[in-house]
């Protein structure tokens, strides 16, 4: 029988590592934010990377590496496992891959916690046709993703909740007097195939013919990285593109910029458009995952389809040399972060979806 718990509940929140990425942002969003006279909260981090560990830390919450390890190591899962069974917290939240495959199985096998995963990608190594009967209650970042991993994996509809990313919308503001008098593009994320970041090469390449004085800022990290600056050299436009490795805080290139673009073939529910919106700016990104759920098409951006250069292309000029309907849709974009998306929607519906769970557990 399950032992009565009553809050705070002690929860644990899992990640793989503390790098730039939109979970990891959600993660240290729910760290700071989480009510808490309901939960009890702690970090446990599997390997080494510390690129969020100062807004990690700034939240107050305890931060626990189960190793410094570059990868995770059997050494991680080890320590994972055994902290697990000598701690038995009331709610473990696991996020990003590891954490959703090993920490669901290592909690059925040394506890009775109530077992909240994350799916925020279409992450089909996480064996979920598997693992879902581990879970009590599986967080889509998206209908979309709802949709897929319900009808892919055969989940039980009752277990999937939707709980949308969400931005300090007190925290990324619009400053106009900081935008760049030369047209600026700004592209934040993994540079990852997911990513497609050479797809928008391409379609930078084409923008350039269209609006000769256009400059492109691309922000993040990830194995194609030296591969794209090698096509960038040799495309002749090392000039005109800004590589930045990665940034604790992108509102100064947010504020620089005139859009905001994402040319990815795969996505969950992307943190940083929303973000980008709350910064002001209007969007133009691929229609996969989430991004449609975000991004009303003509209104706050521009939907476009994936691995379409010419497209992408098109649709960035348009705004680009269209100011009223470029300033029109970046307030709009604004309005829609404020209304849909603030960190107090977003940390409410988690609250709840935990809740529910810890009901339907006991």
């Amino acid at each position: 029988m399950q032992p009565k718990i009553s809050p705070p509940y002690r929860t644990v929140i899992t990640l793989q590592d503390l790098e730039f990425g939109g979970t990891q942002r959600y993660a240290v969003h729910l760290l700071k934010h989480l009510n808490r006279e309901l939960f009890k909260l702690e970090l446990w981090v599997l390997r080494g990377g510390e690129d969020m560990l100062p807004m990690a830390e700034s939240s107050g919450v305890p931060i626990k590496y189960l190793s410094r390890d570059s990868w995770v190591t059997p050494r991680a899962l080890w320590n994972f496992f055994w902290r697990l069974k000598d701690e038995k917290p009331d709610v473990l939240y696991t996020m990003t891959a590891v954490p959703n495959i090993w920490g669901r199985v290592f909690a059925a096998i040394t506890t009775n916690s109530v077992v909240i995963s994350s799916w925020r990608g279409r992450q089909e190594q996480q064996f979920e046709s598997f693992l879902w009967r581990l879970t009590d209650r599986l967080i889509c970042n998206a209908n979309a993703l709802r949709t897929h991993v319900i009808k892919r994996h055969r989940v039980d509809p009752k277990r999937v909740a939707v709980a949308p990313n969400g931005v300090d919308v007190n925290f990324f503001t619009p400053d106009s007097s900081c935008r760049d008098t030369f047209p600026t593009v700004v592209f934040v994320g993994r540079m990852v195939k997911e990513k497609d970041p050479f797809t928008l090469i391409e379609a930078f390449s084409l923008l350039r013919k269209l609006v000769p004085d256009v400059r492109l800022i691309l922000i993040g990290q990830g194995y194609l990285n030296s591969k794209l600056r090698q096509k960038v050299a040799a495309s002749g436009l090392s000039k005109h593109i800004e590589f930045i490795s990665g940034a604790n805080d992108v509102r100064p290139f947010l504020r620089r910029a005139w859009l905001f673009t994402l040319s990815s073939v795969s996505e969950g529910f992307p943190q940083v458009i929303i973000e980008a919106m709350s910064c002001g700016l209007p969007v133009v990104a691929t229609s996969v995952g989430g991004i449609p759920e975000i991004i009303e098409h003509g209104v706050s951006g521009l939907l476009v389809e994936p691995r379409s250069p010419e497209s992408l292309a098109q649709s960035m000029a348009k705004l680009l040399l269209a100011d009223d309907t470029r300033n029109s849709m970046g307030k709009k974009a604004r309005e829609i972060a404020m209304e849909r998306f603030s960190l107090e929607h977003v940390v409410k519906f988690t609250e709840e979806i935990i809740l529910a769970a810890v009901r339907g557990k006991a």
